[in-house]
């Protein structure tokens, strides 16, 4: 196909493909699917070798957040059943972050809900990255608080953070459809004063709130334009008592579509396959490992992910492997430039909501109520699946062991 020949040139040169070109990849076909895969697989391989990032996320404070963005499961108003706690102490946060780097994680995700820190805050996560890094040897730390103020972005970085997390989420057109407590300039102001700060800006993308095509490639040459070293890809985990709870659009080959034209339009950028991927990619997770570089491991913000072991099994079984703390994730142009961490690595995203789930059925599944357990018809894959959205009952604020 001419169209995954010229993208494959245009991303081994690190040439921007057009939009027309971009908004192509998503209108391929379903039997085109493992020709665009095997192309962007390309561009992926060149630029990252066969290397899978893990990255682990611990909730900081759950719940209880005044902005009212529709995809959030921590948001006001929000009749969703997710755990609610305020600030984890720093050695709750490091023992937490222990499990995730014990786990093969290299990354530690620090993530609270809200509008953005106070000074108060800031002072507060400062310590908790103090914390986790004498404790936890060579792993590196990323923040994702909410809006910056002046100064803030700063003292994070004197306190050891190497990266700083804040997603566009969706195209600047239809941003006032999702959120109206804040701006999608305020997002992408907060993208400024990480890299100014000298922080890893990390900046990414929720798709499946309904958007279109030209909404998602709008979103993701914003992306580019900013220029962060991690593009983390976000599925929406439509969540029971949120407004977007009946918004499933999305298919396996759908979010490998998206997958592909992300990595065409940021070839060397480390790009994340963050919440939502057991929801949606479910059995062909394996193929986006094809397209991501990175992934979470075990659980997400609010809800459950697939089993840490699986996650390692994973990768192990598709042939990629687990990249050491002791390999830099990005190519050496990007890693050069200083503003990735210790070992030129991209940040963290995951968006504010539920996160990721999985199915943890008890008994059969089929029949909730009882009854004898049969053969469970098979869904088709446009079919909600509400089935694999778990809430979070274990890990950071419980009394239970993190799946890591």
């Amino acid at each position: 196909m001419d169209l995954l020949n010229t993208l494959v040139d245009k991303g081994l040169r690190r040439e921007t493909p057009t939009r027309e070109e971009a908004l192509a990849v998503l209108a391929t076909s379903d039997d085109d699917l493992l020709d665009v895969v095997a192309a962007a697989g390309r561009v992926r391989r060149h630029w990252f070798g066969r290397r899978v990032k893990l990255n682990y996320l611990v909730n900081l404070k759950s719940g209880l957040c005044p902005e009212d963005c529709s995809y959030c499961s921590q948001r006001l108003g929000s009749k969703a059943g997710i755990l609610k706690y305020t600030w984890l102490k720093p050695d709750e946060a490091s023992r937490a972050a222990a499990a995730g780097v014990a786990g093969g994680a290299k990354r530690v995700c620090l993530v609270a809900s809200g509008r953005g820190p106070t000074d108060r805050d800031v002072a507060r996560v400062s310590e908790t990255i103090r914390t986790i890094k004498e404790q936890n040897e060579g792993v590196e730390v990323c923040a994702c608080l909410g809006l910056l103020s002046d100064g803030q972005a700063e003292r994070l970085r004197e306190a050891g953070a190497d990266a700083y997390n804040h997603n566009l989420n969706t195209s600047e057109a239809t941003y006032g459809d999702i959120t109206t407590t804040h701006t999608y300039a305020d997002r992408v102001d907060t993208v400024h004063k990480a890299h100014a700060a000298g922080l890893s800006a990390c900046s990414g993308l929720i798709a499946g709130m309904g958007e279109s095509d030209e909404d998602l490639v709008d979103v993701v040459f914003a992306l580019r334009e900013l220029d962060p070293d991690s593009v983390p890809v976000n599925f929406l985990i439509p969540f029971e008592g949120t407004p977007l709870a009946k918004e499933w659009n999305l298919t396996p080959q759908r979010c490998l579509r998206i997958l592909a034209m992300v990595r065409f339009v940021c070839p060397d950028v480390e790009v994340r396959i963050a919440g939502g991927r057991e929801v949606h990619l479910r059995s062909m997770q394996p193929l986006a490992l094809h397209l991501a570089n990175s992934i979470f491991l075990g659980d997400y913000l609010t809800s459950e992910g697939q089993a840490g072991r699986a996650d390692l099994e994973m990768i192990a079984d598709a042939g990629f492997e687990v990249e050491g703390t002791d390999q830099v994730t990005l190519p050496e142009h990007r890693a050069d430039r200083g503003g990735c961490g210790p070992h030129g690595s991209g940040g963290c995203g995951p968006h504010e909501s539920a996160g990721c789930g999985s199915q943890e059925s008890d008994g059969c599944g089929a029949h909730e109520g009882g009854g004898v357990c049969g053969p469970a018809p098979v869904p088709r894959a446009d079919e909600p699946r509400p089935d694999l959205v778990a809430v979070r009952r274990r890990g950071a604020g419980t009394d239970l062991a993190p799946n890591a």
